[in-house]
């Protein structure tokens, strides 16, 4: 049977990713000299101006609008023309300290095992190994794209680009039923890109340069053939992007952020938290551990769902689904899991070092299947079975 999925991306000059980024760079700053920031940090963007809102209790001195403007310029943001003008838009900080009720229930006067959650919430890992990097192909295909478009934009193959971008790809899977649940990616279906340009290039000149620098270096020989369709700015003109073509805020983009729609998603967003926030830490861990069983060869494919209770350090449930592939019963997964990690939260945080800042790597271009050691959640553990 014919099964075909698709998944999208966005380039770190969306809107909401440009958000992403400037909380997660703050949130950097406040750990360089106090790794036990506790940081909520919210941003939002339109034409002309960024604001900083949130939570923020740390002994770090931050310069906040510093961040903002330097963040914007890293991205490309250095004029009007492209959406917004780091050195003249106008910043806005609106920060105040983390509520005393949270804090006390939390984390105050405990030890890293005692630490409780900092809210409810369920939290997913997923894996499979359709990819090398063990994520889906849709999502690493797209992903690949659109951190190509920055590469050659940055780079100087295609000046003419500007920081906004969209990416989509979609792929003919074998879902036939003798697979027992396992999914064999078959060919390319549609390979969908939108990206902000500079007003003088054609949209023919964009579309073969992009088929050029983008596609072909990205997209495996193996999964393109002649039927494979190519969308390149289909509205026909993109060049107001950025905060002047869209409103922007932090942790709208939670699907891009994990699988590209696989498995499943809890709905907390990642950027702007430091790691008692379990929508962030808890996420990190369950990828972990759903890397590791794959690696191990106990599943092909597996979803960790984990859930907790504000306060709380030990999980309230913790569910496994390998969709038929397991080596093993789900409830004997289940029973490994146990006994190889901890999902306490502040033990999470010690086992994949979540107090050192590396969080405005992690604002663009996916949170996982990355290839960094400072994503240590991304080193599977050798698993005792």
């Amino acid at each position: 049977m014919k099964l075909l999925f698709s998944s999208e991306s966005v380039n770190e000059g969306h809107p909401d990713k440009l958000c992403d980024q400037i909380s997660d760079a703050i949130l950097d700053e406040c750990l360089k000299t106090d790794e036990n920031s506790k940081v909520a940090c919210e941003t939002s963007t339109g034409t002309g101006f960024v604001i900083v809102f949130g939570e923020i209790t740390t002994k770090s001195v931050v310069n906040y609008e510093k961040i903002v403007r330097d963040t914007l310029r890293n991205i490309g943001f250095d004029s009007d023309d492209k959406g917004i003008n780091c050195d003249t838009c106008d910043v806005i900080i609106k920060l105040h300290s983390q509520s005393p009720d949270i804090a006390q229930g939390v984390h105050i006067n405990k030890k890293d095992e005692e630490i409780g959650a900092g809210d409810q919430g369920i939290m997913f890992g997923y894996a499979t190994d359709e990819t090398e990097n063990l994520m889906p192909l849709t999502h690493d295909l797209a992903t690949k794209l659109g951190k190509r478009l920055t590469d050659v934009r940055k780079n100087g193959l295609c000046p003419w680009l500007r920081p906004d971008g969209k990416t989509q790809v979609t792929v003919e899977f074998d879902d036939s039923s003798d697979l027992n649940g396992e999914l064999i990616p078959k060919r390319v279906h549609t390979i969908l890109i939108s990206t902000q340009h500079n007003p003088e290039v054609t949209n023919s000149y964009i579309r073969s340069e992009l088929i050029k620098h983008v596609i072909n270096n990205v997209i495996p020989e193996k999964y393109i053939d002649t039927n494979t369709i190519i969308h390149i700015n289909p509205s026909g003109r993109f060049v107001i992007g950025g905060p002047e073509g869209d409103g922007g805020l932090t942790g709208r983009k939670i699907i891009i952020d994990t699988y590209g729609g696989w498995g499943a998603h809890g709905g907390g967003a990642f950027s702007g938290k430091d790691p008692t926030k379990v929508d962030r830490s808890a996420a990190y861990m369950a990828r972990w551990v759903a890397k590791s069983l794959v690696s191990a060869g106990l599943a092909k494919r597996i979803l960790i769902q984990v859930a907790y209770a504000i306060g709380v350090p030990e999980p309230l449930s913790i569910n496994v689904n390998t969709y038929n592939t397991g080596l093993k019963t789900d409830e004997e997964l289940l029973d490994i899991i146990n006994d190889n990690f901890d999902f306490r939260p502040g033990m999470i945080a010690k086992q994949l070092d979540l107090k050192k800042p590396r969080y405005l790597k992690t604002a663009c271009y996916g949170h996982f299947g990355r290839n960094d050691e400072s994503f240590t959640w991304e080193t599977p553990k050798q698993i005792k079975f």
